[in-house]
């Protein structure tokens, strides 16, 4: 955000972020218009070979940029980078699917395309290495003591263990994508707002009621009674503390009374799930 703040203070009110006649540019017979990828592909170069100048005029060559193995670092570079931190977001793959999904000119190698090897793809690989990532270090965890509960406990263990000797949270090609993301019991979300994991059976979920099963759990509508549902140690601390939190606000002499008793109400629900969690939990080696 800061970074586009900076930017909207450079090309001034009504004009487009990125365009071709922007202050810093040279002049063009095109005023008005938006960077094209060819531009901003040349704008990358100059800016790379600013740096590295720079670098070594004060001395410091090692913070240079390398030549990059794989090519020149263009606009299409960036479209992993920007996936990889978008995806991972609450919510994040819908918001993927909208942010290149629905644009209406081919930025690079056709990856605003809806068709399997555009945002498809994009979108598989994505989800399979926030899975992949997320059960690696659960395996991790569980192989230090984690305590587990839940419905989907012995299978969240299950799914972490056959995900690790599998891919040891590393995907790198559509095929290894596909692979986890059709290995039934292998398909792990996390709903931090709720502070729990779905180890989503479509079959058995409840968050989309009158509607056909989807392929990816609705994390907005998580049910309590749900038989995909899982919480770690991590979830109970993070529950306490956030209840914690809820109790300080209730009680800070600032907040109305209606919405204070919400606040406690809500606070003692956290508190109660945690215990039941801590009451009820298990580990890796308790699994038979």
């Amino acid at each position: 955000m800061s970074a586009i703040r900076v930017m909207e203070r450079i090309v001034g009110d009504g004009q487009v972020l990125f365009g071709r006649d922007t202050p810093y540019s040279s002049s063009t017979p095109y005023p008005g218009l938006a960077l094209t990828h060819k531009t901003a592909a040349d704008r990358i170069d100059r800016l790379i070979t600013w740096i590295n100048g720079y670098a070594r005029r004060i001395g410091r060559p090692n913070e240079a940029i390398p030549a990059d193995l794989d090519g020149p670092i263009g606009i299409s570079r960036f479209r992993r980078t920007l996936a990889w931190h978008i995806a991972r977001r609450p919510g994040g793959l819908v918001a993927l699917a909208v942010q290149y999904g629905h644009l209406r000119t081919v930025v690079s190698e056709g990856y605003a395309s809806r068709s399997r090897q555009g945002i498809h793809t994009l979108i598989d690989i994505e989800s399979a290495r926030d899975i992949a990532e997320r059960l690696s270090d659960l395996n991790e965890a569980i192989d230090n003591l984690e305590g587990i509960s839940g419905p989907a406990a012995r299978q969240l263990i299950d799914a972490a263990a056959r995900e690790h000797n599998r891919f040891g949270g590393i995907i790198t090609t559509h095929r290894q994508a596909r692979a986890l993301l059709d290995g039934p019991g292998l398909t792990v979300f996390e709903n931090q707002r709720s502070f729990l994991l779905c180890n989503y059976d479509r079959d058995k979920a409840l968050c989309h009621p009158g509607r056909a099963k989807a392929g990816i759990p609705s994390l907005d509508r998580c049910q309590p009674r749900c038989a995909n549902i899982a919480r770690t140690d991590q979830h109970a601390t993070r529950m306490l503390q956030h209840a914690g939190r809820l109790r300080a606000q209730a009680d800070s002499g600032a907040t109305p009374t209606p919405l204070a008793d919400r606040l406690r109400a809500e606070a003692e629900a956290l508190t109660g799930r945690a215990r039941h969690h801590l009451d009820n939990r298990i580990t890796g080696g308790t699994v038979s």
